[in-house]
């Protein structure tokens, strides 16, 4: 993630994409807001429903929502064995993170060192088991976690906020 922060990923070499693009025919262009559109087939004449670019997007943030929820799984099992507990928190998050993307993609120009603070928290979170067995703590204390997590994001957004400032509004003040 740390190296890839500056590289924009080629989506369109993506299997689930290239499996949907061979089940059903897609049209090159968008046609609005639409998911589907009906064209004249060339060989046959018959009006036929085709998918447009937007169908196609659709299918992978879903995907990418069915990953992540998941991926979720096993860790609130570790957690809770309550199967109400296990799919609520699974549902909230999924919504919750969708209207969070919206928000941080309307935003991503001023957030640009925001990937490798999240690049160095993944690498935190993944190391606290390391860590708690290296002191011989059995779980690595909470608010500790929290307090480094909470330094970690709020440095990646001031880094970020004051390396992206406005330098004009600057002048003038």
């Amino acid at each position: 993630m740390w190296r890839s922060a500056e590289s924009e990923d080629d989506v369109a070499n993506s299997p689930i994409l290239r499996w949907v693009q061979s089940r059903m025919p897609v049209t090159d262009r968008l046609h609005g807001e639409r998911f589907w559109i009906k064209r004249q087939d060339p060989l046959t004449g018959r009006m036929k429903r085709v998918a447009t670019p937007l169908l196609l997007a659709l299918v992978m943030i879903e995907c990418a929502d069915v990953i992540f929820a998941v991926d979720s799984v096993p860790a609130i099992f570790a957690i809770t064995t309550d199967p109400f507990i296990v799919y609520t928190s699974n549902i909230f998050a999924i919504l919750g993170l969708r209207a969070l993307y919206f928000a941080l993609a309307a935003m991503v120009d001023r957030f640009a060192y925001l990937k490798y603070a999240l690049a160095a928290l993944l690498v935190f979170i993944g190391s606290k088991v390391f860590v708690a067995d290296l002191f011989g703590m059995e779980k690595f204390p909470p608010v500790a976690s929290l307090g480094v997590t909470v330094a970690i994001l709020a440095t990646g957004v001031t880094w970020s906020l004051w390396k992206t400032r406005d330098p004009k509004a600057d002048a003038g003040n």
